[in-house]
């Protein structure tokens, strides 16, 4: 890499210098956090077991609501049999 006779510079080259060093810093800083990124996510799945085939889970039981709901009415459940007590 050349040197750089920072002495020998202006203010404005030097100020047009900082920019582009800037410039150059974020843009490695944020290469190297997504390659890190990258190397975090790979080391974090190693702890992690392989993932199996799920087999489909088993069918669910009606609860009791819905068993009531479809048992038909008994005779003691109507109208009718409210209006003969009266």
């Amino acid at each position: 890499m050349a040197k750089i006779d920072l002495d020998s510079m202006n203010i404005e080259d030097l100020a047009n210098l900082r920019e582009n060093v800037n410039a150059k810093l974020l843009e490695k800083v944020a290469a190297r956090q997504v390659e890190l990124e990258a190397e975090m996510e790979r080391l974090s799945n190693l702890g992690k077991p392989a993932k199996k085939a799920v087999a489909a889970p088993p069918p669910t039981k009606a609860r009791k609501s819905e068993k009531k709901s479809e048992e038909p009415l008994g005779p003691s459940a109507t109208g009718a049999s409210l209006d003969e007590a009266a």
